[in-house]
């Protein structure tokens, strides 16, 4: 495809494809389900991606699908959580836990981490779980397996409960409080999908390039960590279903149907692209953010350090207009006299004053984020 296409121009077009504008998603499952993984190592804000992608939905609604094992939370890529559709968690390990468990083979010596201590782990997790419906509380875990002899300090406990989780025997289940119980992964996952290596490769790039193009193969790499030798053998299985843009030199991938936006503004100039209007309050790890190996095109490089303080790692909020990123925001805790119990507010912390109608938009959001909050009942 040829098209004069700006940066700002991608960030929209990933709005559309990341369904953050235009979503025809009747529920958390089909969301998650499209996007495939959604990082998830902050829960509530895990959640709120979600609902950012169904209107209509609240969090008791996500929380819901977790609680059925519609929706599953673990490592299946970089060894960070996601959250994935119970049935898509197999095959995407499958293909990254190699590199995932090599990349930490290190950490693991100096945490005197042996295959033997693996095995008695799951030895004591099994015996804990093997009732009907049984499930543990992370601390639950981590006392059996002191109690088995099994040291936990300096997260050796927590790399433990990791690679019982990267091997497919545990997963994170129904809620407790704030957290999640432990299961056993082969219980609570009834209908896993299973594909060879190269179908499941294809069925991996043809599903992020359709929910988080146009973007690149090093994109891909970087969101995988799977290798680009990989990444060439799924796209030249599914290059017929995708369309490529070439911008400065640069090769993107994407679906037809985000392709199809560019078409329409070609022959009509005047035509806007989706989200040319809107603002969104994004949670801190979504993955419009995080999906990409270079942000550039929805964070302007003088605001990274605002957004990502210190280049730690952790990002925060960010409200989002027009597909770029122009400030921060923070929940407060609403005190007064006749809020809802847990009802929010919204305070902005803008990089650059909004103008008026950034303003609505933004008083707008908050009233969506409230109503996500809000319970089933209200």
């Amino acid at each position: 495809m040829t098209h004069r296409v700006t940066p700002a121009m991608l960030a929209r077009l990933r709005l559309s494809s990341q369904s953050l504008v235009g979503s025809s998603f009747a529920g958390p499952v089909e969301v998650v389900r499209w996007m495939t993984a959604m990082q998830g190592q902050d829960l509530p804000g895990a959640l709120w991606s979600v609902g950012l992608r169904a209107l209509g939905t609240r969090r008791s609604d996500v929380q819901a699908a977790l609680d059925a094992g519609e929706i599953v939370r673990s490592w299946p890529m970089r060894g960070t959580l996601h959250l994935t559709a119970a049935e898509d968690l197999g095959w995407i390990m499958a293909l990254t836990s190699t590199r995932m468990l090599a990349g930490m083979a290190g950490r693991h010596r100096q945490l005197e981490i042996t295959t033997a201590d693996i095995d008695a782990a799951r030895d004591v997790a099994v015996t804990l779980l093997a009732a009907d419906n049984a499930s543990a509380s992370r601390d639950e875990l981590l006392t059996a397996f002191r109690a088995a002899g099994q040291a936990t300090e300096n997260q050796r406990g927590i790399h433990l409960l990791w690679l019982l989780s990267l091997t497919g025997m545990l997963v994170q289940g129904p809620s407790d409080g704030n957290a999640q119980r432990f299961v056993l992964m082969d219980r609570w996952i009834r209908s896993p999908r299973s594909m060879d290596r190269d179908e499941a490769l294809a069925e991996l790039v043809l599903r992020y390039m359709r929910s988080h193009g146009p973007a690149t193969l090093k994109d891909f790499c970087w969101w995988t960590k799977l290798t680009l030798k990989d990444a060439r053998t799924g796209l030249q299985q599914v290059q017929s279903r995708l369309l490529e843009l070439q911008v400065d030199g640069t090769m993107y991938w994407m679906s037809r149907e985000t392709a199809d936006l560019l078409t329409w503004r070609d022959l009509d100039p005047g035509k806007q692209l989706p989200g040319s209007r809107s603002v969104l309050l994004l949670p801190g790890f979504d993955e419009f953010l995080l999906g990409y190996t270079d942000r550039s095109a929805a964070l302007p490089p003088e605001y990274a350090a605002l957004t990502v303080p210190g280049n730690n790692g952790m990002f925060k909020a960010t409200i989002l207009a027009r597909g770029e990123v122009v400030g921060t925001w923070r929940r407060k805790q609403n005190t007064t006299a006749n809020a809802r119990p847990g009802a929010a507010v919204v305070e902005p912390v803008p990089f650059v004053a909004l103008t008026p109608a950034q303003q609505r938009g933004f008083a707008k959001a908050a009233e969506v984020y409230a109503a996500f909050l809000a319970p089933a009942s209200v």
